[in-house]
């Protein structure tokens, strides 16, 4: 049987999740919702979907959805998370979830007295490329460092994540993907240290720092008003291992000591939902569990000091 998914939003990332649409695939998207029927209605209608709701509520309340792709702003993930618990709805939830480790706590311990699966949305850690960069990881030897690059142009001066309030910047737009490279590498970092800048509306536009992983620099960069750069350099004793374009969409190619190597792409968005659906079936855990999630919103937490 195929989880039937509702669509918490409009948002322009919805796009991937419907792109991930296929017969074979183990879900099917049944229902979107919005603050505004008329929207969610036209949505609806673009898209294909079957129903539209006037309210997030109203979606929650559909007894035909089995679970929600959340895609608010940053700042609105937890609320939303906890009230799609406890509307009996299992979650997919799109990054960062949280800089709280609390809050992470809080969801799945409610999720699990339910039954439901919660996952956050970092695709890039389900696509091929990133397993082909973890299978050749061993090939530098000892690590002796990692530098990872994120960068990206937001020109829409309305855009949320020049909003404060509701989760906006750099580190937790684009920067939680270096955390979530660098953690896969090396484990738990020891120790976090970053410089923000901050601009007129208080949010990070451009972030740098570093994690210390015992004796192993992990070190970043990321911004919101630069060129696309999105690579990870992971340099050891053995050798160097880039991957040239880590995070949007991943093109499969992994660059080991100069030579190539490349892997079917696949599409990391239908990956991360066939994971969610198999965890539904009762097939196998999540790949990022609670650990996982926690472990991320505390260095991002930890990260985050340095931009107050």
């Amino acid at each position: 049987m195929r989880v039937r998914f509702g669509l918490l939003s409009t948002a322009a990332i919805n796009g991937a999740v419907l792109g991930a649409r296929a017969e074979d695939a183990p879900f099917e998207v049944v229902a979107v919702g919005s603050r505004d029927a008329a929207r969610a209605e036209a949505y609806a209608r673009r898209h294909g979907i079957e129903r539209a709701h006037g309210s997030y509520d109203a979606l929650l309340a559909d007894e035909d959805v089995d679970a929600v792709y959340i895609a608010l702003p940053n700042a609105l993930h937890h609320e939303w998370t906890m009230r799609s618990i406890a509307a009996g709805k299992h979650v997919l939830v799109e990054k960062p979830y949280t800089r709280h480790p609390d809050q992470v706590d809080e969801a799945w311990d409610a999720a699990e007295e339910r039954g439901l699966v919660v996952e956050e949305a970092f695709m890039w850690r389900h696509s091929a490329q990133t397993r082909l960069l973890v299978e050749l990881l061993p090939r530098v030897g000892e690590v002796r460092g990692v530098h990872t690059t994120f960068t990206g142009r937001i020109a829409r001066k309305d855009d949320v994540r020049w909003t404060a309030g509701l989760g906006g910047g750099a580190l937790l737009d684009v920067g939680c993907y270096y955390i979530s490279a660098a953690r896969l590498v090396l484990g738990e970092p020891d120790e976090v240290h970053g410089q923000a800048q901050v601009g007129a509306g208080g949010v990070d536009e451009h972030f740098a720092g570093t994690l210390r992983f015992r004796d192993v620099p992990a070190t970043f960069q990321c911004g919101l008003t630069s060129p696309l750069v999105d690579t990870i350099e992971v340099i050891g004793a053995d050798g160097v291992l880039r991957v040239p374009h880590a995070f949007v969409h991943p093109p499969g190619v992994v660059v080991l000591n100069g030579e190539e190597h490349r892997v079917d792409p696949g599409d990391a968005y239908r990956d991360q939902l066939d994971d969610l659906c198999a965890a539904v079936s009762g097939e196998h855990p999540v790949l990022l569990d609670r650990g996982e999630t926690r472990n991320q919103a505390l260095a991002l937490a930890r990260l985050f000091e340095y931009v107050v």
